[in-house]
């Protein structure tokens, strides 16, 4: 019998992260872009600098009612209208507010670029702000909080942040607000944080895809060109701090069967030297299936079908006064509570004693560098972290110089990395579950001082 004969794999092709081209609208806005052959869907992401710490006193999530707000109408649509056009040019428009600042991000066949790039320009331009829309989106977010408060992860976020940081600053609250902070909102706080905060001068537009044939230029200027405002300077933000005694907070919920566990404490941002070897010896503890936490806790010991560690940046500035939350989250069954607790801090202690291993540190290596190709193949991804780039005050070519500075960071390197990052002393371990059966035991581990909260 003759097989056909079995396909082989062709040579590797050098990849690098895409390098964007930079310039300046007339009215001051900044425009990256990026042209990549073959994506016909177009993604296009703006950064506007209305950071949360800027919402005035008392009105947490305006930020966030503004963001939706933005697909609500303008002074050429209804909001019903704004969305029928959306939806004949195939384009899809969402926007969300975190501590940094708003983002708008837009997807749209390059086909309807010019018509899609128009209905943004105007929801940048002039937003219509309705008082009925924004009492509909009032209302909306109240409807979501009981839902979030339910959810154990978003309980334990909740409750973390309000552990690790100062009751002033905006960090320790929810990003979009509070049941009583968002009822105080109306169109009138909404149209006020606009008139404050948004402006061309200090937003950037992120455009990516294929851009063969497209006078960018021209489209630009006729579109988000067309947004006009004042040229205030950026808003200067405080140093991010945070107490990371280590203690524990219990937030009850009696008759919990699992226990919610997130872990954490703040560390170094994207700017500090040691990023990348933070994120690979982060990885090598808890990142994938195949890390150190996974292969205790839910290999071994079966306590968990999964826990992870991550870095996420909070705000990132040159000047060392960002942050990043660095976390270990899972849940694992409530009998298991103690001894799960007990085993991720031997985890830890080994680790600071006995460091990474080689096979572990070209594992981590290999997941985050090897697969970052694949990471990057549509245009909204490329846009997503070159916005990131942007709203952290990095430099365009920080993705490109992150992979080789993680594909040459040893183990050594790593392993002082995570332990520096993660100190068994130093974490804020926060535990939404059932108090009456699982404080006793945690209590009995010596990780620090047990409180309980009503959940």
């Amino acid at each position: 019998m003759d097989f056909h004969p079995q396909p082989q794999a062709g040579a590797a092709k050098p990849w690098a992260f895409p390098a964007p081209e930079r310039g300046q609208l007339g009215n001051g806005l900044t425009v990256l872009r990026c042209h990549r052959p073959g994506q016909q869907v177009v993604a296009v992401e703006v950064n506007l600098e209305a950071p949360l710490d800027a919402e005035p006193a008392g009105l947490d999530g305006v930020a966030t009612i503004m963001a939706r707000a933005f697909n609500e109408g303008t002074d050429k649509h209804s909001a019903e209208e704004f969305a029928a056009e959306l939806e004949r040019c195939g384009a899809t428009m969402d926007a969300h507010a975190d501590h940094p600042g708003v983002r708008v991000s837009l997807e749209v066949p390059v086909s309807r670029l010019p018509k899609a790039l128009a209905l943004l320009a105007d929801a940048l331009r002039a937003p219509a702000f309705a008082d009925s829309e924004i009492e509909r989106l009032v209302r909306n977010r109240l409807d979501e909080i009981p839902h979030e408060s339910a959810n154990p992860a978003r309980r334990a976020a909740k409750e973390l942040s309000r552990q690790l940081f100062p009751a002033t600053a905006r960090m320790s609250r929810p990003r979009q607000g509070t049941e009583e902070t968002v009822a105080a909102i109306d169109a009138a706080a909404v149209r006020a944080f606009y008139e404050k905060h948004v402006r061309p001068a200090t937003a950037t537009a992120v455009v990516v895809g294929d851009l063969t044939g497209v006078d960018v230029d021209a489209l630009l200027g006729d579109t988000l060109g067309a947004w006009t405002g004042d040229t205030t300077e950026s808003r200067p933000v405080a140093p991010v701090t945070a107490d990371d005694t280590g203690r524990v907070v219990i937030v009850d919920r009696p008759g919990a069967v699992q226990t919610q566990l997130l872990i954490g404490r703040i560390g170094p941002d994207r700017h500090d030297r040691v990023w990348a070897a933070q994120i690979l010896g982060t990885y090598c503890l808890g990142g994938t299936l195949t890390s150190r936490l996974d292969r205790v806790l839910r290999e071994e010991k079966g306590y968990t079908y999964g826990v992870r560690s991550f870095a996420q940046v909070l705000r990132s500035a040159p000047d060392g006064t960002g942050a990043a939350m660095l976390a270990i989250s899972g849940s694992v069954d409530t009998p298991n509570t103690g001894p799960a607790l007990d085993d991720l801090w031997k985890v830890l202690r080994t680790l600071a004693a006995e460091g990474l291993t080689d096979a572990e540190r070209d594992t981590a290596v290999q997941n985050l560098v090897g697969v970052a190709p694949l990471k990057f193949e549509t245009a909204a991804a490329v846009a997503g972290t070159l916005a990131d780039q942007v709203e952290q005050h990095l430099p365009d070519d920080y993705q490109a110089t992150l992979y080789r500075q993680l594909a040459a960071t040893g183990t050594v390197e790593a392993t002082a990395a995570v332990v520096s990052a993660f100190p068994a002393d130093r974490l804020v371990t926060i535990l939404v579950g059932d108090a009456a059966q699982i404080e006793e035991p945690v209590k009995a581990l010596g990780i620090g001082e047990v409180s309980v909260v009503a959940g």
